[in-house]
């Protein structure tokens, strides 16, 4: 990668961009032509106009949404998700959809969500990089890099409710229902995990939190692991193998009110967290609390230490090889 880029910059394509301590690259103009003149389908929604990704700007807070984004992309891409407007379908067009979704997973970017005109006035605030459409789940999706990032509660909730409002009802309400939002989000390490569950808001409260905003909220790192398991979450029929495979020798979850996927044959209750589903994770452990009974959690081994860390010894942790599990299903 880094020979990539010093050829790319000894050409006159790329350049570094280093101001109030900040380091990132930028096209240059011979770059942004080419890239126009061979992929006007592609690239003008983002080369072309008073857009962010076009009239860049200096200051240190917008470069840094700007690098939050390009690490979705990128981790979005790598995992086989549509990103570019010409390898998926217009679902936020302003004049309106009334197609079906790509059976492939797409990723709207927010500004692309923002198209939606008047609606958009109701989430400017929100701190959402876009929003990940998956056959089966919607998953609003934000990058917080290396640490905690601002949250509003309210700006939040009015982007789930916009999601409910746009797609459930009106553009795809075949599709999805309400319980198919989930959040998602994408972080520099596991660290940043373990940060979000015993976070609590900040003197201030104004920083990340688990305050109930999502039923469903996976926590996912900015790596190839992630990225790996982000094609699990776009794929159910894999997803459904891998529980079947975890659920060998368990007995099935009948209605039980601790969240669980499963039982052991003695009624321990057993959680899947290889999607590191923050708010599940905390159910389960409080419930555990609650009752004085200890459980068994199954993750993958890199996130072993980070929720062990958070759950404590009322835990007993099964992990899952991940090189193992990337070359049974996806070799």
């Amino acid at each position: 990668m880094e020979a990539v880029v010093t050829d790319l910059k000894k050409n006159g394509l790329l350049r570094t961009y280093y101001r109030d301590r900040l380091r990132g690259f930028r096209l240059g103009p011979r770059a942004k032509a080419t890239l126009l003149d061979n992929w006007p389908e592609r690239f003008t929604f983002y080369l072309t106009g008073d857009t962010d990704t076009n009239r860049l700007k200096s200051e240190v807070n917008r470069r840094l949404r700007l690098h939050r984004l390009a690490e979705a992309y990128t981790t979005m891409g790598n995992a086989g998700v549509a990103i570019y407007p010409d390898e998926k379908s217009p679902v936020f067009a302003p004049q309106g959809y009334c197609g079906k979704a790509s059976s492939n997973p797409a990723f709207y970017s927010s500004r692309e969500v923002k198209g939606l005109g008047i609606d958009a006035t109701k989430i400017h605030n929100s701190r959402f990089a876009g929003v990940l459409l998956s056959p089966m789940k919607l998953f609003v999706t934000y990058s917080s890099g290396m640490s905690l990032m601002k949250w509003r509660y309210k700006s939040e909730m009015r982007v789930k409710a916009v999601m409910w409002n746009t797609l459930c009802q009106q553009r795809l309400p075949g599709q999805y229902r309400a319980d198919d939002i989930h959040g998602l989000i994408l972080g520099d390490s596991m660290e940043l995990a373990y940060q979000m569950l015993t976070s609590t808001g900040g003197p201030k409260h104004d920083y990340f939190m688990l305050d109930g905003s999502y039923d469903h909220f996976h926590f996912l790192p900015n790596n190839h692991q992630g990225e790996v398991i982000l094609a699990l979450l776009c794929d159910s029929v894999k997803t459904a193998e891998l529980d079947r495979i975890l659920s060998q020798g368990l007995i099935a979850n009948l209605g039980k009110a601790t969240e669980q996927d499963a039982a052991e044959p003695d009624g321990t209750p057993v959680l899947f967290a290889y999607s590191c589903d923050l708010p599940r994770i905390v159910r389960f452990n409080t419930s555990l609390e609650l009752t004085g009974r200890t459980g068994t959690l199954i993750c993958f081994d890199f996130q072993a230490d980070t929720l062990r860390r958070f759950c404590g010894n009322r835990v007993r942790f099964q992990t899952i090889d991940f090189e193992k599990f990337e070359g049974r299903f996806f070799p």
